[in-house]
């Protein structure tokens, strides 16, 4: 790729506001393991700005800008407050609309997600194949369901989203969700088709227009004023920046009505049945999602607490390498990072892993570990307490 002519459209005051103190670097996954500096979330900044000033662009910058996972863990350890990851975000949009950055068929795959229907089909396509033992061991897929039951309301105190992927292959972990918030004393809600998939691996591509298009979708799926929960990390803080990105005041009540389903819990777990004896000890893995964009990791360890010995690992947090699509785009940078979580856990000698966003639960299960989201975990441990 020649050097070509973007306009990134950064706020200069946000490339500004980086002094590449270098307090990021510990906390960003891909640094740690390429040791590379524009690797780094500074070192990323220094060449956007440098594309500022001069208006160009060549392939070494794509790559670099491509190869961030965004799991905004700098934004957690920056004294600053450097917005890295709406600047990110920024960039790969000037990309994908004044670029080839994202070829049709990745916007074609992208756009799938927003279509139910032929997500369905496909879906049970790949478990035909899978039953048959004809796909490759490395895509490291769950087990897809081939035919599922619908999920079923029981109330109207609250909602819950369901997504794509994850209603499409791991629609069990949403009846365990139902199961412990009816246990809390409230009935579920479920949105219709229109609320098919968030947008978050739109944004994370840069395809906001597209984005911003299921953002509307989605929002007329949830009428009336009950909460909105979601057990997905990804798909919680993607909502809950529906009014940055709309800029709209119903996008701003809207997000403001969404929690992740540990944060609604939380508030409620007197209401739950009594906890079960002896615990297992269980490490949580905080995804990034939870963790640095929504900040609600806590809650998750409140809730499990309740029935099970939580274990913190020591790695603080740090990115386990799944970002989405990130694994399937970068699969060796992605195994890498994840080597570094596998590490910290089994530092913390237990035989099982709670993770509260299904790519990350996904990414670990295909590195060997024994993984399942916080809600399964507490349904399980809930009924044989009682």
């Amino acid at each position: 790729m020649k050097k070509v002519a973007v306009e990134l459209g950064i706020d200069s005051e946000d490339l500004a506001s980086c002094v590449a103190c270098g307090l990021c670097l510990p906390h960003c996954p891909t640094y740690r393991v390429t040791q590379e500096e524009s690797a780094s979330p500074r070192g990323r900044i220094a060449l956007m700005r440098q594309a500022e000033s001069t208006g160009l662009i060549d392939q070494n910058f794509v790559d670099y800008m491509d190869a961030c996972i965004q799991c905004r863990g700098c934004e957690t350890a920056c004294p600053a407050g450097v917005p890295f990851g709406s600047m990110m975000e920024t960039t790969r949009e000037a990309l994908a609309e004044q670029t080839s950055y994202q070829p049709w068929w990745r916007r074609w795959g992208y756009r799938v997600l927003g279509w139910p229907n032929i997500l369905a089909v496909g879906s049970k396509a790949l478990a035909v194949l899978q039953k048959l033992k004809l796909l490759p061991p490395k895509l490291a897929l769950p087990k897809i369901p081939l035919m599922q039951a619908p999920l079923v309301p029981s109330g109207e105190d609250v909602w819950l989203f369901t997504g794509c992927v994850m209603d499409a292959w791991m629609r069990d972990t949403h009846r365990a969700t139902q199961r412990v918030i009816e246990a809390a004393g409230a009935g579920v809600s479920f949105p219709d088709k229109k609320a098919a998939c968030c947008g978050a691996l739109h944004v994370h591509a840069g395809l906001r227009e597209e984005a911003r298009r299921l953002a509307r979708r989605t929002m007329g799926a949830f009428p009336g004023e009950a909460p909105i929960l979601v057990d997905s990390a990804g798909c919680g803080a993607q909502l809950k920046e529906y009014g940055d990105l709309l800029n709209t005041p119903d996008a701003h009540k809207f997000s403001q009505r969404v929690l992740d389903v540990h944060e609604w819990l939380v508030d409620h777990l007197d209401e739950l049945p009594a906890a079960h004896a002896n615990p297992p000890r269980i490490a949580i893995q905080d995804p990034c999602h939870l963790r640095h964009v929504q900040q609600s990791h806590d809650p998750v360890r409140a809730v499990l607490a309740r029935y099970a010995d939580p274990v913190i690992l020591d790695d603080d947090g740090l990115c386990c390498g799944a970002g989405g699509a990130y694994s399937m785009l970068h699969p060796d940078t992605a195994a890498a990072v994840r080597e570094r979580k596998i590490e910290s856990i089994n530092r913390a000698q237990v035989k099982e892993v709670a993770s509260a966003n299904p790519g990350c639960l996904l990414h670990l299960q295909a590195g060997g570990m024994t993984v399942r989201h916080p809600m399964e975990i507490v349904d399980d441990l809930m009924r044989k307490g009682s």
